[in-house]
């Protein structure tokens, strides 16, 4: 056995005849979160496959055996790159097996050993070892580190909880330096790398250094804990004493009789409770809660529940309330000023406001506006508020799927709370405010429950004034609330919602209405708001057009107002670029915006603005459509192919629609003689109806008269003109029944051009409530049966005998 020492270091005789029997090559034992130092029994289990066989090799042979701590323990099946050069070579002094496979065995530590190299072996670790005997030198530097690192190791055993006091007795026997070192570091409780550092060094003095750092290291961080440890314990036992303190007055108040509050707390909380002026049984609650919250230990979790539920029932409104402005000059000119057009929302505002004049309080009036996005609906609830001078709280409804979002939570756990409607009215302050509930066509429902059922009570003006919520326990009155409620689709709010509320419909705007919003509103807005008041920029009347006609088309406002916010800020660019370029003038610089500017900076127009021209196609005709965004055109291409006789509709159609497709051809083949069609024209003919877009969805009622002559013109050859729309549903008799979301239609038909738009009979009694402005411009037919739309859907067709004679050929 090769050997490593200090110059002047001499080996005894019985150290040399020690390393002669080792051998220079020994297997090598990989230990996980222990270091074994030399003088240390130890016993170790050995479970990997490896590890039994090099212990089985080490017990059969010589017993001797290197052991050596993984880097990190947490491989399993480690290489020689992850196991510490530095170890200790051990004899194996007995073995065990065990049951369950494993192996324990006692090894005894001789001596520190460092790995030289490896051998071939691939059963075990095998490896070519160096014994290490430190320099030992006894001089008065030493003496000194042994006693330090003796006071050091006891003050460490003293303050630790985890080493045992009867280790000093122990140490105390022990008088070699370097035995005395390593049964310090063996009870030292330290990561394996920190442990590892000792056998790392190669002179006892750097190895005494490193564990007297070591200790004094560990025994600051036990000081600071200890420190902490007592201050928490200090606090504690406060708390316990204060607690104590309280029960003892509380019991002696019942003994004397006494009615008064315990601490200033309470006090505070009762007069609270007198200034809230709440309802004779709301106070009588209120006072219960108190007396229960007095008798509930204050570190209980239902003290904290009790707590919370009081401050609710003060902060929440019960008697505070706004004086209205019902002045009808006043608010007309609010309303005039917020917004341009909207007659009829206003018109219904004023008659309320009238009323309101008269008998000062008025229940039932509930308004849902219902129209497209971006026509105003939610600002004209705030323009409301604000012409009245109401408070003004928005709640958004859209995905609420939980009952407890608008009746609240049960007070069954600690992050309990009120619904929605006593939230917003604690934000409110008074019992009057000005209450939006947007998007209430969007609310869905799960197993929590239908939040639409909830709102039936909310907005029942037979019910609200003695509204419940889960949370507060108590009748809460909602009647003085003024309610607005918004949707975008009448068909999808509930019935018995729909019963409790006034619909007020929004339609969409015309470019005459936009044309004004733009001026008056959105351009000032967004000038202000990119800071271009002050910057001489002048709009023109025709570039705001420009926006309207080839960069939008919706119903609302909202795209036009981002296509203007980017004109904005181009011209904000243009501004900061000049002005960096040659320096603030005094000279204010005019900025123009005028058509061409508007191409310039929103680039290539995203719709072309052009009448519809009077080409006849064959098999394609315009319909109309109503969505949620407002109207739209829709076409509809048919044609016919030889086939199997059958019906192939595409363009992704809902129920609805495919069934109208079958009912229009029905008609056809029913009635083939009447419109001059061959008896025979479905016989070995496949018919494909199309609407183009299919990536969208499509769906309703109001399209069966479109696909009826797009079929019609596709089956006869016959042209149809794409000048005229036309919408209704039909019957397999013929007849075209009403429809609903007529001014949308008519709305999109004149954002098109269109100028003949045929509509059914039924829906003549609708045509008295559209603005003349939608009207104009555009010739509206009824029309009562199918045939009665052919003349102008086919201008070819003036005589019924040309159909006949297509049709034979």
């Amino acid at each position: 056995m090769t050997n490593i020492y200090g110059e002047t270091e001499i080996l005894t005789d019985n150290q040399k005849s020690f390393i002669d029997d080792i051998p220079d090559i020994l297997p090598v034992l990989p230990l996980r979160d222990i270091v074994i130092y030399p003088y240390m029994i130890f016993p170790v289990l050995v479970g990997r496959e490896q590890s039994i066989r090099a212990a089985n090799y080490a017990a059969e042979k010589t017993k001797y055996i290197f052991l050596s701590t993984q880097i990190k323990s947490s491989i399993e099946d480690p290489t020689p790159a992850d196991i510490y050069p530095e170890g200790t070579i051990a004899k194996i002094v007995q073995i065990l097996k065990l049951p369950n496979g494993l192996m324990k065995i006692l090894v005894d530590g001789l001596v520190q050993g460092r790995i030289v190299g490896f051998t071939e072996r691939t059963d075990f670790f095998e490896a070519h070892i160096e014994a290490v005997f430190p320099k030992v030198e006894i001089d008065h530097e030493m003496n000194a580190l042994v006693r330090q690192m003796t006071q050091l190791f006891k003050d460490y055993v003293k303050i630790s909880r985890n080493v045992p006091n009867d280790t000093i007795a122990a140490f105390d026997n022990i008088e070699e330096p370097d035995r005395k070192l390593f049964y310090a570091a063996a009870n030292v409780i330290q990561p394996i790398e920190v442990k590892q550092s000792i056998l790392q060094k190669t002179t006892l003095k750097e190895q005494y250094y490193e564990l007297i750092k070591i200790l004094n290291s560990e025994i600051d961080i036990l000081k600071i804990e200890k420190e902490i440890d007592s201050k928490v314990q200090e606090n504690i036992a406060k708390t316990q004493r204060k607690f104590i303190i309280q029960e003892q007055i509380k019991i002696l108040q019942d003994e004397l009789g006494e009615d008064e509050d315990a601490s200033p707390e309470f006090s505070k909380l009762r007069e609270s409770i007198k200034k809230a002026k709440m309802p004779q049984e709301v106070e009588a609650k209120a006072m219960e809660e108190l007396n229960k919250l007095k008798k509930t230990p204050p570190m209980s979790p239902e003290s904290t529940v009790i707590r919370n539920y009081l401050d609710w029932l003060i902060d929440v409104p019960w008697s505070k309330k706004t004086k209205d402005n019902l002045n009808i000059k006043h608010v007309q000119k609010i309303l005039d000023e917020d917004h341009f057009g909207l007659e009829k929302p206003k018109e219904r505002i004023i008659e309320h406001i009238a009323v309101l004049n008269l008998v000062k309080q008025m229940k039932g009036q509930i308004l849902c506006f219902v129209g497209p996005p971006g026509v105003g609906k939610t600002s004209l609830g705030k323009s409301i508020a604000r012409a009245l001078g109401r408070k003004f709280v928005r709640i958004s409804l859209g995905g609420v799927r939980d009952e407890a979002e608008i009746r609240g939570h049960r007070r069954t756990y600690i992050g309990s709370m009120p619904g929605k409607i006593i939230q917003s009215m604690k934000r409110a302050g008074t019992i009057n405010p000005v209450i939006l509930l947007d998007e209430i066509d969007k609310m869905s429902m799960d197993f929590r429950g239908d939040p639409s059922a909830a709102m039936l009570e909310v907005l029942d003006p037979e019910q609200n004034h003695s509204f419940n919520d889960h949370y507060l326990e108590v009748d809460y009155n909602l009647s003085q609330v003024l309610f607005i409620t918004t949707a975008n689709v009448r068909y999808n709010i509930p019935l018995p919602l729909q019963d409790r509320m006034e619909i007020i419909e929004l339609p969409g705007y015309l470019e005459y209405d936009k044309l004004e919003i733009a001026k008056r509103h959105i351009l000032p807005k967004e000038l202000k708001a990119h800071g271009l008041i002050n910057k001489n920029v002048n709009v023109t009347v025709e570039a705001i057009r420009k926006i309207i006609r080839e960069y939008t088309r919706e119903s609302g406002v909202r795209n036009l107002e981002r296509e203007i916010a980017t004109v904005c800020r181009k011209i904000a660019r243009d501004i900061v670029l000049k002005e960096s370029s040659n320096g603030k003038s005094k000279t204010k610089t005019k900025y123009l915006v005028d058509e061409n500017k508007v191409e310039e900076y929103l680039k290539v127009p995203r719709y072309r603005y052009s009448k519809h021209t009077k080409t006849l196609k064959v098999g394609s005709v315009t319909g109309l459509a109503w969505t949620s965004t407002g109207g739209e055109i829709l076409n509809v291409d048919a044609a016919v192919m030889i086939g199997p006789g059958k019906l192939t509709l595409t363009g992704q159609l809902g129920n609805v629609m495919k069934e109208s497709a079958h009912a229009a051809l029905s008609y056809l083949r029913a009635h083939a003689k009447e419109l001059h069609l061959h008896p025979d024209f479905f016989k070995g003919k496949e018919i494909h109806v199309h609407l183009p877009e299919g990536a969208i969805p499509k769906d309703g009622p109001s399209a069966g008269i479109a696909m009826a002559m797009a079929m019609y013109s596709a089956v006869s050859g016959i042209p149809a003109t794409n000048n005229v729309a036309m919408t209704g549903e039909i019957t397999l008799t013929g007849s075209i029944l009403a429809i609903g979301g007529l001014t949308e239609k008519l709305l999109a038909a004149k954002r098109n051009q269109i100028e003949t738009v045929l509509i059914p009979k039924e829906n003549e009694i609708d045509l008295k409530e559209i603005p003349n402005e939608v009207k104009e411009g555009i010739k509206i037919v009824l029309i009562e049966r199918i045939e009665d739309a052919i003349p102008y859907v086919f201008p070819s067709l003036k005589k019924s005998v040309k159909v006949k004679k297509k049709s034979k050929k």
